[in-house]
């Protein structure tokens, strides 16, 4: 199930089903908001957004709530998250989702918004968004490919195709927004070779994994899994992706998956190309697959958006990488 497209004049509503609204600064705040009026649309925050407790989130009832009224509001055409953060899977079971089965629209965020998203597709086969948070938009510089991604999966129809990106950062913008420092993109790279489509899924691996053993745990069936982790645990990182990749791979039904695309790891995950390398081909569920490192989603910027439960057709021979997003 597909929602209707962005367009000019659409209201879009900010939600915090992770953390607080609140811990964005002012000026990220307004700066969001300034950049998505400017592409047209209007911009309207959720009653409860900005409530805050002891771990810089909100009262389940309150996430809830939000998220319903979004979903029910006419007026509003699309739903951002304001950012991540570590306990949206609270407020997974109190979800009415006849709400969001019968009013579609684009939800769109990623990280801890991942359990989310995937949630939602499983349990209403609503296709929603991994892409740039609220919180995104307020990015002064480095933005434009976040943006290009943005329009071509959330206001257009057409397939499109992911390029890498030129330049990457993994700076804290939000600390500093005119002193940025920006990597050049040596682009994909290919540890398995091969051809496939299928439904796409993911997101951020550990956050997945929450799902598990759930009701609200996509198939894997005939999918193209979209993964990255986090930089919570530096020197253990290479520890901490294996095992989270092994887990997903243990889950019922990863034999049918057809191919997987790893997202750019931070800077200080204590990681390189030759141990991601060497930690898939340990894996030999991986090894008839197509498998690529060094997409543009994550925690690193800039960010694609991917439709999660649409498809994606990969090509990955002769060191040339062509990856489709089809239907978003």
């Amino acid at each position: 199930m597909l929602s209707d497209k962005l367009k000019k004049g659409d209201e879009i509503r900010v939600i915090a089903p992770s953390r607080s609204l609140s811990i964005l600064s002012e000026e990220v705040i307004l700066s969001a908001i300034q950049k998505l009026e400017n592409q047209g649309y209007i911009v309207s925050l959720s009653k409860n957004c900005r409530e805050i407790d002891e771990v810089n989130s909100s009262s389940v009832s309150s996430r809830v709530s939000d998220l319903h009224e979004a979903f029910l509001d006419t007026k509003v055409k699309a739903i951002l998250t304001a950012i991540g953060g570590f306990n949206v899977n609270q407020i997974l079971g109190e979800i009415n989702y006849d709400i969001i089965r019968n009013n579609p629209k684009i939800l769109c965020g990623f990280s801890d918004i991942t359990a989310l998203t995937n949630a939602i597709f499983s349990q209403t086969g609503l296709v929603t968004y991994s892409g740039p948070h609220f919180s995104t938009f307020g990015m002064l510089e480095g933005f434009e490919y976040t943006q290009k991604y943005f329009d071509l999966c959330l206001t257009q129809k057409e397939p499109f195709s992911v390029d890498a990106s030129n330049q990457w950062s993994d700076d804290a913008w939000f600390a500093n927004q005119h002193s940025r420092k920006f990597i050049n993109n040596e682009g994909y790279v290919i540890i398995n070779e091969g051809v496939c489509s299928g439904t796409i899924i993911g997101g951020n691996l550990c956050t997945l994994n929450l799902l598990q053993g759930t009701k609200f745990m996509p198939e894997l069936k005939n999918t193209i899994l979209f993964i990255e982790d986090d930089n919570l645990l530096g020197k253990y990182f290479p520890l901490e992706f294996d095992r989270n990749l092994q887990s997903l791979i243990q889950h019922i039904g990863f034999e049918k998956v057809k191919g997987v695309i790893i997202g750019r790891c931070q800077n200080g995950c204590s990681i390189d190309i030759r141990t991601i390398k060497k930690i898939i081909k340990s894996k030999k569920e991986l090894m008839n697959i197509p498998v690529i490192y060094g997409a543009d989603f994550g925690h690193t910027s800039p960010l694609i958006t991917f439709p999660i439960g649409g498809t994606a057709g990969i090509t990955a021979k002769d060191n040339k990488v062509t990856l489709n997003v089809i239907e978003h």
